[in-house]
C-alpha cells in the first residue's frame, strides 16, 4: 500500500518575492521621521518636528515674498496650495502651486517667486522609513495677503 501526504510540499520563495510583497504591503505615505530642518530635530515628537518643519517652510516663503516689491490694483487674500517634494537626498522640489485667477492675474510671476523662496531653504533632511531615507510628497497652505 502506498500513500501521499500533501503537508510536506514547500514552495521555495524567492528573497525578490518576499520583498515585492513587503513593499506592496506598507504605507509609503506614513513614514518613521517627516523631513526636517536642524532647528526640528530638538522638537519632542513627530507631530511637533512635522510642525517645525511646515512653519520653516512657511515663514520662509513668507518673508523671501514680503522682500518683493509687489504692487497690485486689488488686494489679494489667497491661500496658495503648494505641493512638493523632498527627494530622499534631500532636495526640495515644488511640484504645484494652485493659485486662485485673481492672485494670478495680479501677481502673474507668484510661482516664479515661490520657487525662488524655496530655493533659500536651509539644508533638508529627509524623511525615514525604516531606517533607509525616502521621497515624500507634501502639500501645505501658504496664506498670501497683498494690500
Amino acid at each position: 500500500m502506498v500513500t501521499s501526504c500533501n503537508y510536506f510540499n514547500v514552495s521555495k520563495t524567492s528573497s525578490e518575492a518576499i520583498l515585492k510583497e513587503e513593499l506592496q504591503t506598507f504605507n509609503w505615505e506614513d513614514v518613521d521621521e517627516y523631513p526636517s530642518f536642524l532647528e526640528c530635530d530638538n522638537a519632542a515628537s513627530k507631530v511637533k518636528r512635522t510642525l517645525c518643519f511646515q512653519q520653516t517652510i512657511t515663514n520662509n516663503i513668507l518673508a523671501n515674498l514680503q522682500k518683493e516689491q509687489i504692487v497690485v490694483t486689488q488686494d489679494i487674500n489667497d491661500t496658495i496650495l503648494l505641493q512638493f517634494q523632498v527627494s530622499k537626498a534631500g532636495g526640495l522640489l515644488l511640484i504645484d502651486a494652485q493659485v486662485n485667477t485673481q492672485t494670478l492675474q495680479e501677481i502673474p510671476n507668484i510661482r516664479l517667486l515661490l520657487s525662488k523662496s524655496l530655493d533659500s531653504l536651509p539644508k533638508i533632511f529627509p524623511a525615514i522609513k525604516r531606517g533607509q531615507q525616502v521621497t515624500t510628497v507634501f502639500k501645505l497652505p501658504v496664506a498670501i495677503r497683498v494690500k
